[in-house]
């Protein structure tokens, strides 16, 4: 009985190891945005205000990503500055479809380029369901050099089954198209046929002659002669003539039967920044740290309100991780209902002085953003990098409700005692 035991708690152990195995390979899959260096997330590319439409869909059913983003004015100069930039989403393989896209109001279909920093744009992308199951979707930012920089991701469920989906698509002569991802493939699938058939007879056909070790001793007795029969010089040029008839026929039947073709676009479009929102705040960082044991953030920062109107400090985000002060009279409707909940902290911001900030005062204020996501957003290894720098963007509220948000960042020291 003993022995049985034993034996049941190791089985019990390694059931237990598997299955924290598999948390953390599902964890992996959908969170690969916390593979990228914290100066990846949080001092290039700022996404906020980004809302799902939709959480449960059906297979061939649309739902749609809207936000908007920063492209932070300390870019790091480890990392290309966006020239060509292109909007998309990012998906555990080929679940969804883009049915179309739109950055700052303008068709998204190929790449942007000359973004400038320190400004913000506004993102539509509209998506549909391919194959069932439950994915996690991101808005995501690709820039050349440095590779793609993802926004909030939602979990999308996706119901129904693949072999309904359809893409239909009416083309420029009006040709309807009931399956855009089926079209033409027995076509292609017929061409490649021909190409194999030819292919095989030319392979056959020489391997049916005598082989290395014949041809072989033939050069050695200075045969070459016999190596090229007549026969073979006019199979090869029939082969040679026929191959070549085909490609120039295919040609003039594909030239005929569509008239009309146009090239994969290789240009880039251009597109104006977001008019610069009315902004009265001026933040001046002179102290950062993070506290390792304790996983906080701690800000000192003056602030000047040059406006007309007081304001109150409400959201401090980050690499698409969210501190909210529950003490604003605007903190309720500040996270709108689709936003991942897992990237809202629970303990919100922490601010020395909650008051709002008058018009013309400069106010000194210690933030501090503490929760266990710094470490389970592998945002602290910033502490080792050899440019310790963090960045984020500090949203305001007026008492109308009106928000404004600027840039907030410099370098962090990492401390393990409370200074």
């Amino acid at each position: 009985m003993t022995i049985i035991h034993a034996l049941r708690r190791i089985g019990l152990r390694l059931a237990a190891v598997v299955g924290l195995g598999l948390l953390s390979v599902s964890s992996a899959m959908a969170h690969g945005e916390r593979a990228q260096e914290p100066y990846l997330r949080t001092r290039t590319v700022q996404f906020y205000d980004v809302q799902y439409d939709k959480s449960h869909i059906a297979v061939n059913e649309q739902f749609t990503v809207t936000g908007k983003f920063r492209l932070m004015q300390d870019w790091p100069d480890a990392v290309s500055h966006p020239d060509i930039v292109f909007l998309s989403t990012y998906s555990p393989g080929p679940m969804v479809t883009r049915v179309e896209s739109y950055l700052n109001g303008m068709p998204a279909r190929q790449s942007f380029s000359k973004l400038e920093l320190g400004r913000d744009y506004d993102f539509k992308v509209v998506l549909k369901g391919r194959v069932p199951g439950r994915y996690h979707i991101h808005p995501m930012l690709s820039i050349k050099g440095s590779g793609p920089l993802a926004g909030p991701g939602q979990w999308i469920e996706i119901s129904g089954s693949k072999a309904d989906f359809l893409q239909p698509v009416t083309t420029m002569t009006g040709i309807q198209v009931d399956n855009l991802e089926t079209y033409g493939t027995s076509r292609a699938l017929g061409w490649y046929a021909v190409w194999i058939v030819l292919a095989a007879f030319w392979l056959l056909f020489w391997l049916a002659r005598p082989l290395l070790i014949p041809r072989w001793i033939a050069l050695q007795k200075g045969r070459e002669d016999v190596l090229v029969t007549g026969r073979d010089l006019a199979v090869g040029i029939a082969l040679g003539v026929l191959v070549v008839a085909i490609s120039f026929g295919g040609y003039a039947y594909a030239k005929k039967q569509y008239p009309y073709v146009v090239p994969l676009q290789a240009g880039t479009n251009k597109v104006d920044p977001l008019p610069k929102g009315h902004s009265d705040i001026e933040i001046k960082v002179t102290k950062s740290t993070y506290d390792v044991p304790g996983r906080s953030m701690r800000i000192v920062a003056q602030i000047t309100n040059s406006g007309t109107e007081p304001l109150s400090i409400l959201e401090f985000t980050t690499a698409n991780v969210r501190f909210i002060n529950q003490q604003s009279p605007s903190a309720a409707g500040a996270v709108h209902a689709s936003f991942p909940k897992d990237l809202v902290a629970r303990g919100g911001l922490v601010l020395s002085d909650a008051r709002p900030i008058q018009p013309g005062e400069t106010r000194e204020i210690k933030i501090d953003a503490t929760d266990a996501m710094w470490e389970r957003e592998r945002l602290v290894s910033f502490l080792t990098d050899v440019d310790s720098k963090f960045g984020g963007l500090l949203f305001f509220v007026n008492p109308t409700g009106e928000r404004q948000h600027a840039e907030i960042g410099g370098p962090i020291l990492p401390v393990f005692t409370e200074l």
